[in-house]
C-alpha cells in the first residue's frame, strides 16, 4: 500500500514534537504517520470546502473545531 508521497516542511510547537516523540516510542508508529492522520482529520473536517460532488447525506455545515488551547 506504498504510496508516491511528497515532502513538505511543517513548524510545530516543542510541545507537539515532544508528545509526538513519546507516542512514537511507545508505539513505535512513524512520527510521519501521525501527522498524515492528523491532516485527512482535517481534510475530512472541511470536505464541504474543497472541491468535488457534494453528499446527498447532510446539507449542514459543520462548526469549525475549537482554535488550539494556548498554554
Amino acid at each position: 500500500m506504498s504510496r508516491k508521497k511528497v515532502s513538505t516542511t511543517i513548524y510545530i510547537t516543542p510541545e507537539q514534537a515532544e508528545r509526538l516523540k513519546i507516542l512514537h516510542e511507545r508505539t513505535k508508529v512513524p512520527i510521519a504517520v501521525y501527522i498524515r492522520e492528523g491532516i485527512d482529520m482535517v481534510l475530512k473536517h472541511y470536505e464541504h470546502v474543497l472541491p468535488g460532488q457534494m453528499s446527498l447525506e447532510s446539507t449542514s455545515v459543520p462548526p469549525p473545531p475549537p482554535p488550539p488551547a494556548k498554554k
